[in-house]
Parts: C-alpha cells; sequence; structure tokens
C-alpha cells in the first residue's frame, strides 16, 4: 500500500513527519525497531535515498537510534 503524499512538500519531511507522528502515539514505543528503508520505500513508494533522509533527520533529532546491521530502534526521547 502506497500513501499519498503532498506535492508541496519534500517527501523525505513527510515521512519523516509520519515517522515521527507514529512514535508519539506509541505505534512504534521506546526500544521498538522502526520499519528498515526498504521497508519505508515499500510504503510510502519513495526512493531509498528519501527513506534514509527520513531515517536521517529522526536519528539526528534523537528520536531513534541506528545500530549497523541490526536497524533503527525508537530512542525514547520525544520528538523535537
Amino acid at each position: 500500500m502506497r500513501i499519498e503524499l503532498d506535492e508541496t512538500r519534500p517527501k523525505w519531511r513527510q515521512v519523516a513527519d509520519i515517522l515521527r507522528a507514529r512514535i508519539a502515539d506509541g505505534t512504534y514505543p521506546p526500544g521498538a525497531r522502526v520499519p528498515s528503508v526498504v521497508a519505508i520505500t515499500e510504503e510510502f513508494g519513495i526512493a531509498i535515498v528519501t527513506a534514509q533522509k527520513a531515517l536521517k533527520a529522526l536519528r539526528e533529532e534523537g528520536s531513534i537510534r541506528t545500530e549497523v546491521g541490526m536497524g533503527s530502534y525508537v530512542t525514547g526521547r520525544s520528538p523535537h
């Protein structure tokens, strides 16, 4: 299933906002693994680089941490 994204904002930002909202509402609770880059590209119908940029934004704000070869996990810190 693909989610329709708004044409007026960068797709990576929209995806980051959706993932941030899922963290905030408990869909992805602290310690939970967030979807992989591949899963995000499939869900949203976006390019890999776009999914990577969305995850990078969440990582930089401290909402998730990434363990190489293991995936990305919710840190428990509230999104900025």
